[in-house]
């Protein structure tokens, strides 16, 4: 079963993060937001290709948990358990909802937006255009790290010369950036984009039954808060 978020629909993923959104205002004590956690640990584990990306994103909400655990433990009167459960409540709405949006596939969610809710042709594929440009730069941005330490230019240990580096290689990822924007948008315009009002789309948009099973269990998952605060 490992790997299948990467056969699911992006609905399904926006699904996801969604629940787990709306699931977390029902996180009121430590043992529902410990066990909410621990649910969707679980389906991380069976559905997920590798844990490398979800770590990194636990380890970047686990920093925003922790600001907020303290902020409420010093401003709350001290109190250990609401200030934890704070911290719980951000990792339940933050974690899960970042895991599912780094397997969404740009493409096939425009195809969803625009087949299966009807969104504005228009609209969806700026969307999805946009979208696709801003998973580039992180390739474009490695490309510029291999190129650049290819040619001797890699940072040394000094903080200021790291922090310069840091400053021309962000520079050259603008100037790339915006050079990609330029040649998506001409391209868009040969197209028709910007006049069509009946378009048509290449791939379809199905629903398969492992779509229909990953729907179930994301709102499985954003009942278990609800659930559990309610007994």
């Amino acid at each position: 079963m490992t790997g299948a978020v990467l056969r699911v629909n992006p609905l399904v993923l926006l699904a996801v993060g969604l629940g787990s959104l709306l699931g977390s205002f029902a996180v009121r004590d430590l043992t529902t937001g410990l066990v909410t956690l621990a649910a969707y640990a679980l389906a991380v584990v069976l559905t997920v290709p590798s844990w490398r990306y979800p770590l990194l994103c636990l380890l970047f909400c686990s920093i925003a948990a922790a600001s907020v655990v303290w902020s409420t433990w010093r401003l709350g009167g001290h109190d250990e358990a609401k200030a934890f459960t704070a911290g719980l409540r951000i990792l339940v709405l933050a974690w899960p909802g970042s895991v599912a949006a780094g397997y969404v596939d740009p493409a096939r969610l425009g195809d969803h937006l625009a087949q299966s809710l009807h969104l504005p042709g228009r609209f969806v594929a700026a969307f999805s255009a946009a979208l696709q440009r801003f998973w580039s730069l992180v390739r474009e941005w490695q490309e510029l790290e291999r190129v650049r330490r290819a040619r001797g230019v890699g940072p040394s240990r000094s903080p200021l010369a790291t922090l310069r580096y840091a400053a021309g290689a962000a520079f050259a990822l603008l100037v790339q950036a915006m050079r990609g924007a330029s040649r998506a948008s001409v391209a868009m315009d040969a197209r028709g984009f910007a006049d069509a009002h009946h378009r048509t789309w290449a791939e379809p948009a199905t629903w398969t039954r492992a779509d229909v099973a990953g729907l179930a269990v994301a709102t499985g998952l954003a009942l278990v808060p609800l659930v559990l605060h309610l007994t």
